[in-house]
């Protein structure tokens, strides 16, 4: 398989610090292997910063597989508390996707930046939220179109630096040519609905990516914005 990838991120309109983390940095194209990752980081004041980044450089330094990647990241996330107590509190989502030159992708997550795949003109969300509003939705107590306006759908369940037990979700699938990968922070799905994310999915991924931080920011750009798109052909 032949994969090109872009990515960006924005600090938004509202914020003045950006807390999110991505890799890699250089847009490209190859035969793989391929990783990719997105991090949300959270904690105030510089701590989300830090941990996005600390997380996203073991993952990538891990030579593991997706979960195992993800789980280092928390690791060190863990670590960099017990130097540093000023950082206490301090975590970040991660979501990761490593695509083999074979086409199998391993995708591993936690918190609620997403992964999703375009197929065939289908946008298809392949990651589940850790977030409060996702648990009530799926248990059939809050209406999925409620879900922008509750007061806790900021509230995540599940972070890397909860501690050093966390319970990562894991998807394997095989990708198809033709196939386009959207990894995001809540940056972008907060602004954008899928249906207004997947009519901003054509062009070339860079055009992809910046089409999509720029629908965001112009939806009113409450968060930072973090987006890597991902191209598969035979």
């Amino acid at each position: 398989m032949i994969y090109s990838w872009a990515g960006a991120s924005h600090v938004g309109r509202s914020r003045t610090n950006n807390e999110d983390a991505f890799a890699p940095h250089a847009d490209g194209t190859g035969s793989g292997p391929l990783v990719v990752a997105v991090a949300d980081g959270m904690g105030g004041h510089i701590a989300g910063e830090v941990a996005s980044r600390v997380a996203i450089e073991a993952a990538m330094a891990e030579a593991g597989s997706a979960t195992e990647r993800v789980l280092a990241g928390n690791s060190r996330v863990v670590e960099a508390v017990v130097a540093d107590p000023s950082l206490a509190g301090m975590g970040t989502t991660l979501t990761l996707a490593s695509f083999g030159a074979d086409g199998a992708v391993d995708l591993a997550h936690i918190g609620d930046s997403r992964a999703y795949l375009w197929r065939d003109g289908k946008l298809t969300q392949l990651t589940k939220d850790h977030t409060l509003v996702a648990e009530l939705v799926a248990e059939g107590r809050l209406d999925p179109a409620e879900v922008r306006a509750h007061p806790q759908r900021n509230l995540i369940t599940r972070v890397i630096g909860m501690g050093k037990a966390i319970d990562v979700d894991h998807v394997g699938l095989e990708t198809l040519d033709g196939d386009r990968y959207l990894l995001c922070s809540d940056g972008l799905t907060s602004m954008l609905d899928d249906d207004e994310i997947a009519a901003k999915m054509t062009g070339e991924p860079v055009e992809a990516v910046w089409a999509l931080v720029e629908a965001a920011n112009n939806a009113g750009g409450e968060d930072n914005i973090t987006v890597i798109v991902v191209d598969v052909a035979a």
